[in-house]
């Protein structure tokens, strides 16, 4: 997972009193009994936390922040709380360092980077959670998740907003047309991308201007080829990137890039316009990989429908992989410790919170507890259902490293990734590259 990466932190240990953990135990029990234990509903009015205010900052902005608003107000209405949202876009490091510093941090953050919050716990600025959290945590979450939020065997995260990183999006119109179906591995899968290619499209459409989506195809592989274990280890540079596990994933993208199956032109192309090649109105390519959320550059497009000619299927399992996903997310993490912060962060982690979301759409919950029937169309579910069934869950790789190596365009991981897919033979020497950038940024 990469969250043991961090040293020795030296942080302050704030531990909440055991007191005001069960004094939070009841005000979220007797809020959940007012209306029956029920999912997203707005429930009785509570006032165990009236005149109590916190400060909630997230990327969230548009239709995501009404939408995490509606569960804040949620929590509003269960305990008499009032809760600020601020939204910090793009900045989120920034935003909190600059926060930090001038002696204002937010009561709870929601963060997409765990480095960050390793980071945070590390030099003391957030706190674990209280033991009501983490028994909430526990219960609702699989172990992969608590995992990824902790630090050191102490939990600092709650996991309220996850991405399924493993799916196959095709076009389901030229699929009929050319007499295609979904693969059962990864060998039906190019098999049925050749099916399209002599239907006269482009087996897959790939945008290869930036790394991160290549990155994608590289941790799908290589969890499947390699396993968790070794995907763990890769992450923390445990192992080198001239493994040969690296080297065999290495080699069944080449298979794929390297074909006449991939629509020409990659390298020009950045991902929204590869979704557009497969979902437009002049579609070129019947299918293009990546997470849940092409299902909005396709909205944002207009001309196919999600759950009708736009479908998905799982990333293929690889010489009889279990079935496996790449995840990405926002974790909740509380810089102060109080009545209010914890019981926020309880309630985050409970379904009811995301309950107040996933009908509205844009939100797939990683909490195992929330119901999936409210997810709004068949689409939606389905993609749920695959995260929280996945029998291998591993966070994107990219996220966990250091960013100069897994996250800044134009070296590390990202450059080296375009490099191979522009030259897919050169195996060797990209597993090399890939090494040396590692090892000056692991330093």
């Amino acid at each position: 997972m990469g969250v043991s990466r961090v040293p020795g932190r030296g942080r302050r240990r704030v531990v909440a009193a055991a007191a005001g953990a069960a004094a939070m135990a009841l005000t979220l029990a007797g809020c959940a009994s007012s209306d029956g234990g029920g999912g997203g509903g707005s429930g009785a009015a509570g006032d165990q936390l009236a005149g109590q205010s916190l400060n909630v900052v997230a990327a969230w902005s548009g239709a995501e922040q009404q939408n995490f608003e509606a569960v804040l107000q949620e929590f509003e209405n269960r305990t008499g709380a009032d809760v600020t949202y601020t939204s910090f876009g793009d900045n989120g490091p920034t935003y909190i360092q600059g926060q930090l510093e001038g002696g204002t941090p937010p009561n709870v953050a929601i963060i997409g980077q765990p480095a960050l919050m390793q980071s945070l716990a590390a030099n003391g600025d957030i706190l674990p959670v209280a033991g009501s959290v983490r028994s909430a945590v526990e219960k609702n979450y699989a172990q992969t998740w608590v995992d990824l939020g902790s630090v050191d065997g102490d939990l600092y995260g709650v996991w309220f907003k996850a991405a399924n990183k493993s799916m196959v999006w095709y076009n389901a119109d030229i699929y009929d047309e050319a007499g295609a179906t979904a693969p059962e591995n990864w060998d039906d899968f190019l098999a049925q991308l050749g099916v399209v290619r002599d239907a006269g499209y482009a087996g897959i459409s790939v945008g290869a201007d930036v790394g991160w989506p290549l990155t994608d195809w590289f941790e799908n592989v290589y969890l499947r080829t390699a396993g968790p274990e070794k995907y763990d280890q890769l992450t923390n540079h445990e192992i080198p990137w001239t493994d040969d596990s690296v080297k065999e994933a290495l080699g069944v993208l080449a298979e794929l890039w390297g074909s006449d199956l991939v629509q020409p032109g990659g390298a020009q192309r950045d991902f929204p316009t590869s979704v557009t090649e497969v979902f437009g109105s002049d579609p070129q390519a019947g299918t293009v990989f990546e997470a849940d959320f092409v299902a909005g550059n396709i909205a944002a497009d207009g001309n196919s429908t999600v759950g009708e000619n736009a479908l998905f299927y799982d990333f293929p399992s690889i010489n009889g992989s279990n079935p496996a996903v790449v995840t990405g997310g926002d974790v909740a993490v509380q810089f102060t410790d109080d009545e209010a912060t914890t019981a926020l962060m309880e309630f985050l982690a409970s379904p009811e919170a995301a309950e107040a979301w996933v009908p509205n759409g844009g939100l797939l919950s990683p909490n195992n507890a929330v119901d999936t029937s409210l997810y709004p169309d068949d689409v939606s579910k389905q993609v749920a259902d695959a995260l929280i069934g996945a029998e291998e869950l591993r966070f994107d790789m990219s996220d966990l490293t250091p960013s100069s190596f897994g996250g800044t365009q134009g070296q590390g991981f990202w450059q080296e990734m375009i490099s191979f897919y522009e030259n897919p033979s050169d195996i060797d020497g990209t597993a090399q590259r890939l090494e040396d950038a590692a090892v000056e940024a692991y330093r």
